[in-house]
Formats: structure tokens, C-alpha cells, sequence
């Protein structure tokens, strides 16, 4: 019964994810920036974009430079995360990808700082005056639904074990449309409902910025006014009909 009540939850789940990242990635798409509005200094190529893309992807430069602390929390739980979830990659791949195989000793304890990155980001929020004043209940519930994802995941790695190879049926039967039995585990329910609720209400909430940052005209544009006359897509087409 809870094997059936998963997988049709997790193939909800994934639509939605899906189907809502897209739309919203459409979205941003097709919004017109009518402004030639880069964040200076800015770079004046291409190339110079890209590679100030690159810094903000990965090294989160502008953080860096507006608060060293916001920025050492942020960067500690996003670098963690992405090792969590390529360990969790075993999970979906069988044979499992030789790369994947080499990060596991890392991502096994990369849960401990992505908690406390996301715990020391929440009690900025807190704290934190001008922050607190401009945070809302969504902002608090996203941090904790997150933490909480964090450490029942330690939990089941640390303390209450689970029958990992049973959770590896179960998804890649949800791969195969094949259904498999999900261990009978309370810690492992919780965790994954909780993570089926954070990709059901990711295109709605403000994670987008994830996706968001590339479609951002301060950081996307090249300082190139004096050189190029930026005109939006829609101005173009008013004056090619004029």
C-alpha cells in the first residue's frame, strides 16, 4: 500500500517539477528587457559575460563582495547539496557511474555542512534585523523544510539504517514502471514525502532563482550601450510595423 502511494506521489511530484520549471522557464523567456541594465562593472563581450556567468554560478562572486559571512553559509550549503545529490545519483543508476562511485566517501558527510549552511542561512533570517524585517512565513518554511530534508537524511545514514538496496528498486522500478516494495520505514517515509514537497512547490517558490540567475538582465547583459543600441524584441517589431 505505501509502495503505490509513493510511486504515484513521486510521478505527481515529477510532473508538476517539470511541467512547472518549464513553464516558468518559458516565462522568463519570452519577458521582455526593454532596459540596457548590466550591474557595473560589467563586462563589455560576450565572452565577458560568460565568464562572469561562470563566477556567479560557482563561486557566487557578487555574495562574496556584499557580505563575506551570507556568502561562506551560502556557498557551504549549495557546494554540499550538489554533492548530495550526485551521491544520491547511485540510486537511479545501475551499473552505478564510475563517477558517481568516486564522490561517495565525500558526499556521505556532505550532509553535515548542507545542514548547517542551511541552519546558519535560517538564523540570519532571525536575527539578523534588516533581514527579519523582509522575510516572510514562506521564506521561514522553505529553510525548515529543507533542514528537515537534511537531517532525516543523517538520521537514516547515521543512526536509523535503512535497506538502501530496497529504496534502489523501488526508484528504478519508478524509472522502469515497474513497481517494487518500499522498505517499511517511518524516518525513510518522512523523508521522502518531504522531498516530493519540495519538488512539487520548487516552480512557485523563490528557488527559481536557481534557474532565475541566467535569465537576469543586470548579470546576463554586456556593458556595451555606447558600442550597440539595445532595442527589446517587442520595440523591434513596433518599428519594423511602423
Amino acid at each position: 500500500m505505501m509502495s503505490t502511494f509513493f510511486a504515484i506521489l513521486f510521478y505527481f511530484a515529477t510532473l508538476v517539477f517539470v511541467v512547472g520549471l518549464l513553464q516558468r522557464i518559458s516565462t522568463y523567456t519570452r519577458t521582455p528587457a526593454p532596459l540596457k541594465i548590466p550591474t557595473t562593472p560589467a563586462p563589455t563581450s560576450t565572452g565577458g559575460v560568460v565568464l562572469r556567468m561562470t563566477r556567479e554560478v560557482f563561486l557566487f562572486e557578487s555574495l562574496f563582495k556584499a557580505n563575506l559571512w551570507t556568502w561562506i553559509l551560502g556557498w557551504m550549503f549549495h557546494a554540499s547539496l550538489a554533492l548530495v545529490l550526485m551521491r544520491h545519483l547511485r540510486y537511479f543508476t545501475d551499473p552505478v557511474w564510475s563517477w558517481v562511485v568516486s564522490i561517495q566517501p565525500f558526499g556521505m558527510y556532505a550532509g553535515i555542512p548542507m545542514v548547517l549552511g542551511v541552519a546558519g542561512l535560517w538564523a540570519r533570517r532571525i536575527f539578523v534585523e534588516r533581514i527579519r524585517y523582509i522575510s516572510t512565513p514562506s521564506d521561514h518554511l522553505m529553510l525548515l523544510l529543507i533542514l528537515t530534508i537534511g537531517l532525516s537524511g543523517l538520521m537514516m545514514r547515521f543512526v536509523v539504517h535503512g535497506d538502501v538496496i530496497a529504496v534502489k528498486g523501488f526508484m528504478l522500478g519508478l524509472m522502469h514502471f515497474d513497481l517494487q516494495p518500499l522498505p517499511s520505514n517511518i524516518l525513510l517515509y518522512l523523508h521522502l514525502s518531504l522531498v516530493a514537497l519540495l519538488m512539487m512547490i520548487f516552480p512557485i517558490s523563490k528557488l527559481l532563482h536557481a534557474p532565475g540567475l541566467f535569465f537576469s538582465p543586470s548579470r546576463n547583459q554586456a556593458d556595451d550601450s555606447r558600442e550597440k543600441r539595445h532595442i527589446a524584441a517587442w520595440a523591434k517589431k513596433l518599428e519594423s510595423e511602423g
